[in-house]
């Protein structure tokens, strides 16, 4: 699990779109702080499906950030 403190842009040839997955989501304040949750799910090929691959977590500055990525890269998404 990785509390993200910072985006970075990372340049790559590798141009490729993964396999789907489930991404569950949860929020919860732990000391005044709230924090957002993500977690992927293995695929049902992997040796035991739906089993948490990955977690993230955002405190508000980390969305913020994120958030502007978002609207950087798809500029035609409205609220």
């Amino acid at each position: 699990m990785a509390l993200i403190n910072e985006f970075q842009q990372a340049p790559s040839d590798v141009q490729r779109v993964h396999g789907p997955v489930t991404c569950g989501y949860r929020s919860f304040t732990v000391d005044g702080r709230r924090i957002l949750q993500l977690d992927t799910y293995g695929s049902t090929e992997r040796a035991i499906p739906n089993k948490i691959s990955q977690s993230v977590q955002l405190d508000a500055e980390g969305a913020r950030a994120l958030l502007a990525i978002i609207s950087e890269t798809f500029p035609d998404i409205t609220r």
